[in-house]
């Protein structure tokens, strides 16, 4: 059996996919199943232990575009998939399961891409209290699978040792050792309403630092913003002397940011790619929630992991479509004191990795919540 996945986009999405992988490779374990995504996500699948092959599709524009996708459809037409499952939904993902000619082809019912499937599942609204991983999990239903639980079916990314041992040398030669406790904090996001106040950041910083003098702070951001990360440092530099000598930027490749957090006592960070790639690890996470919810976004894996989340609570705004701020301060976000943060940090630092935690504390119900070879498509 040949199985044909397609999830372009975001990091983020690309993890929340990997249970399905897994559940695939359960129920056809001699299936050969190959994965389309684009390459900022492809590090995420690369090695996954249930996807025999990778085919990234080249982020391109205008005519370069066409002749990509053109390309693509021909050669997953030539591979004669047995089953195809878009995975993501948008026009392109689309037409490529259509293209692929699989005679199973199962996709979230869309206005004007419907007819490209042979089965269609109904789509949860986008801002509802409902998790990604249980939105993708749908459609599996036209297959009769059952329900999807984290303590089996956890989003997940293969250890690379090559990117451990890099990750090794820059602690060592960044003066961190492992008698310290490194604390990962990233500090960006894909916009700004995912994004906690930079004083925010500098706040918990200091005050972890002059609570314990062995932590370590690696504050990490994607490239666009690491002008923003390096600022923050000098910032924390020069309020709070104690933790002067305690904090680095660095911007690793994904597979470094994965290796970092495995080694990392706790990551803290807004909903953002590297929060999904953290719930990975069996770190301990404090997940910083702004206009989104944690019900949709909470890390997605064994409940014996310690993973706290942090909300400004109920607003009328909230969640949004991130597009305007409708009172116009981010409430949702300036509203996250850090006092609140560093409580849930010192849980995540106290002792054994936890049960899983919601907003404030409150425990969320699971249901709430070796390398292969690569292609061009």
């Amino acid at each position: 059996m040949k199985i044909l996945l397609v999830r372009l986009r975001l990091i983020g999405d690309v993890v929340f996919t990997t249970p399905l992988a897994r559940a695939l490779r359960r129920r056809y374990p001699e299936a050969h199943i190959t994965y389309v995504v684009e390459p900022p996500a492809s590090a995420v699948i690369r090695g996954n232990p249930h996807v025999n092959e990778i085919c990234e599709l080249p982020r391109r524009r205008g005519l370069e575009r066409l002749r990509d996708d053109l390309a693509a459809a021909h050669r997953l037409r030539r591979r004669r998939f047995d089953l195809a499952i878009d995975l993501h939904g948008g026009p392109r993902s689309a037409w490529l399961t259509w293209a692929s000619r699989a005679p199973t082809r199962i996709g979230y019912r869309t206005p004007g891409r419907s007819w490209m499937y042979t089965h269609v599942v109904e789509r949860a609204p986008d801002l509802g209290p409902r998790h990604s991983v249980l939105k993708q999990w749908d459609l599996l239903a036209p297959l009769g699978f059952d329900a999807c639980d984290p303590s089996r079916d956890a989003v997940e990314m293969t250890d690379d040792p090559v990117a451990a041992a890099r990750v090794e040398r820059w602690l060592v030669e960044a003066g961190i050792a492992p008698r310290h406790r490194v604390v990962v904090l990233h500090v960006s996001a894909g916009n700004r309403f995912r994004r906690w106040p930079t004083e925010h950041f500098v706040t918990l910083v200091a005050e972890l630092a002059r609570r314990d003098p062995g932590c370590r702070f690696v504050l990490t951001s994607g490239p666009s913003e690491a002008d923003a990360a390096r600022a923050l440092i000098e910032q924390i530099r020069r309020r709070f002397a104690a933790a002067a000598d305690a904090a680095r930027h660095t911007e690793f490749a994904m597979p470094e940011l994965r290796a970092l957090i495995a080694r990392a006592a706790v990551y803290i960070g807004g909903d953002s790619g590297p929060l999904h790639v953290a719930a990975t690890t069996g770190t301990p996470i404090v997940a910083l929630f702004g206009s989104t919810l944690a019900e949709r976004s909470m890390p997605w894996r064994d409940p014996r992991w310690f993973a706290e989340a942090v909300d400004a609570g109920p607003l009328a705004c909230r969640p949004c479509r991130q597009r305007t701020c409708a009172p116009g301060d981010f409430r949702c976000l300036t509203r996250i004191d850090a006092a609140r943060v560093l409580a849930a940090v010192e849980r995540a630092l106290a002792g054994p990795r936890a049960q899983a935690q919601g907003p404030g504390g409150t425990r969320l119900k699971p249901e709430a919540l070796a390398s292969r070879p690569t292609v061009q498509a």
